[in-house]
């Protein structure tokens, strides 16, 4: 259900292959473009979710130790086998040294989705969701992986992207992004839709709606964003509400019908009463 300029920046990111950061309230589609990015172009989508504390380990890799352990005492005899005849401990430590490289493989590396997108043989579409969400200095971490796509293993030297990744970051702007980060990507701001977009977005996920009852909801839902709210309705919740209804045989919303069913648009206490208000003044309007 994209607009035209949010299809246009959509394929200019692809064109280019910047990446495309997408800011704008929860719930109004961010996440939901990149996955229609991937469905539309046949790309798997890696999925990198961003949270307070995200570090390398999480997002881009880790060695499994517990794995190199094991290996380690299974060839312990052959380890026996280097270090014979050594004639001090700094010879002995030098021929394991030598053969730190079977150590160090691949077959012990634990890829995370950075660096699974940068490996992949294929293109993919690598969604970092909620960007803002991490700390500032992991936004350091991504701009290796966003200005070259490529990632530096220490033992293993730098890995480079064979096919170009899809790259889109989400944000809520709960905090404002670096301008080394916004300086490479193409910028896009998705707010609340329109009223005809917004029936128009509920219609294709719940297209058993009556035409009446997607009327009186998504006019609910518009009205509840002039409020000053804890939690402002998002589209997905538009919908997750008309599906509510739907399971109560709802063709048209009552009074009963709003005090059953509106927990599905309401998330807080406090603003439950302000969403019951304009909601029964907008069926009476």
């Amino acid at each position: 259900m994209a607009d035209d300029d949010t299809a246009a920046v959509a394929f200019l990111a692809g064109a280019l292959g910047k990446p495309l950061l997408i800011e704008g309230p929860a719930g109004v589609g961010k996440t939901e473009l990149a996955k229609a990015v991937a469905r539309a172009s046949d790309r798997e989508l890696i999925r990198l979710q961003c949270y307070e504390g995200l570090d390398e380990t999480r997002a881009i890799y880790e060695w499994e130790y517990g794995k190199q352990m094991l290996y380690t005492q299974l060839v312990r005899d052959a380890l026996g086998g280097v270090v014979k005849g050594a004639g001090s401990l700094r010879e002995a430590v030098d021929r394991i040294a030598a053969e730190e490289n079977a150590f160090f493989h691949e077959h012990f590396l634990i890829p995370r989705p950075l660096l699974a997108a940068v490996l992949s043989p294929k293109p993919v579409v690598l969604l970092v969701d909620e960007v803002d969400r991490s700390d500032p200095e992991f936004e350091a971490l991504l701009l290796e992986v966003l200005s070259d796509f490529q990632v530096t293993i220490p033992e293993l030297g730098t890995k480079r992207a064979t096919s170009m990744p899809y790259v889109v970051l989400t944000s809520n702007a709960t905090r404002e992004m670096t301008e080394a980060l916004r300086r490479r990507c193409l910028h896009l701001f998705l707010d609340y839709p329109d009223e005809e977009r917004e029936r128009a977005i509920v219609a294709h996920h719940v297209p058993e709606a009556s035409e009446a009852l997607l009327r009186e909801v998504v006019a609910i839902a518009q009205a509840t964003r002039d409020l000053d709210l804890q939690k402002t309705p998002s589209v997905a919740e538009t919908v997750d509400w008309t599906r509510a209804l739907l399971l109560l045989n709802a063709e048209r919303l009552d009074a009963g019908l709003l005090r059953a069913s509106l927990s599905a648009l309401s998330k807080h206490r406090d603003d439950h009463a302000a969403i019951l208000d304009v909601a029964q003044a907008t069926l009476s309007s």
